[in-house]
């Protein structure tokens, strides 16, 4: 499963990174939320390498955004 979050419809609310800290922060400059960078593809704020299977929260997250704006990819 790959992750990828589109930034800038982020609505900052926190539901991500409270849901799977594991995989989402609160970017510290704009308040969006972005991947962890243990699992940053080439260092890109909004796309995750292939995850492990032991971060099933992304799915939630997913799931709980507001905006909608996590994609999952199996």
């Amino acid at each position: 499963m790959k992750v990828t979050i589109d930034r800038m419809q982020c609505v900052s609310c926190g539901s991500c990174w409270d849901t799977c800290p594991a995989l989402f922060m609160q970017n510290e400059e704009d308040s969006f939320s972005q991947i962890v960078p243990e699992y940053r593809e080439n260092n890109d704020l909004s796309a995750s390498i292939v995850l492990p299977d032991t971060i099933g929260c992304a799915r939630d997250a997913a799931d709980l955004c507001p905006a909608a704006i996590i994609a999952i990819e199996e």
